[in-house]
């Protein structure tokens, strides 16, 4: 008996999920435009990772918005102009060319080049200076080179 009514949860449950699940595209051409879109977009919430690769919950959020903005009839362009103006140039994986930006795209740039002069210098100033033998030690040396004791 325990069994049965173990198996019957067991389905009530598998039945209740399965409604839950998230319903299939109900227009391809939009889910298609929304793939297009998520995939030029960080998720706010991993940061490392596209918006149409994460599960987050406000990732999610932001995909049923996308989707609503493509109903409308937005554009891709609108809509990232949308979320631009909601959240910033940080939403976007490109990040615009412009003055505020100019550090983030040339940052890395501007760091090798001090590295590399830094290391030149470094290299420079550790070069041995020639060192002149005593008359003794020159002796010494060319005893030594002959093989005399």
């Amino acid at each position: 008996m325990k069994i049965l009514w173990a198996t019957v949860l067991a389905l009530a449950t598998f039945t209740a999920q399965a409604n839950q699940a998230a319903p299939l595209a109900e227009d391809p051409v939009v889910e298609q435009r929304l793939v297009h879109i998520a995939e030029e977009l960080r998720c706010l919430v991993c940061q490392n990772e596209s918006l149409a690769g994460s599960r987050a919950d406000l990732a999610l959020d932001l995909k049923r918005e996308i989707r609503q903005l493509i109903k409308q009839g937005k554009t891709d362009q609108e809509v990232r102009d949308f979320l631009v103006t909601r959240y910033g140039d940080y939403v976007l994986y490109r990040p615009p060319v412009k003055p505020t930006t100019w550090l983030l795209w040339g940052g890395p740039f501007v760091l090798l080049a001090a590295g590399l002069a830094g290391l030149i210098v470094f290299l420079r100033k550790r070069r041995p200076a020639e060192a002149a033998l005593s008359p003794e030690d020159q002796r010494r040396a060319e005893a030594l080179l002959k093989g005399d004791s």
